[in-house]
């Protein structure tokens, strides 16, 4: 999280952009932006609005999009079906 917000920083940066700038322009209350730069937490929600204020939400299209295999038994287990756990008792 810390990094996202580190990025995020630096981005506003090359933009000469102040805290106060990039929050109201994300529309994002400035108590809210100065703590995601502090400590990385930010509602999900709040953070692509930033994103689309820094011009940069095309960068969560690649979140999830492709399953990483780290090995080629993980691809020939693709198709097979998970097993649901078991609880104690229902």
């Amino acid at each position: 999280m810390l990094s996202v917000a580190h990025r995020v920083r630096m981005r506003r940066l090359e933009l000469n952009m102040t805290q106060a700038e990039l929050a109201q322009k994300a529309g994002v209350p400035l108590p809210t932006y100065r703590k995601f730069e502090r400590t990385g937490v930010i509602a999900f929600a709040k953070l692509l609005q930033i994103a689309f204020a820094l011009d940069t939400l095309d960068d969560f299209e690649a979140l999830f999009s492709q399953r990483k295999y780290l090995s080629t038994e993980d691809v020939l287990n693709k198709g097979k079906k998970r097993e649901r756990a078991r609880h104690n008792g229902y």
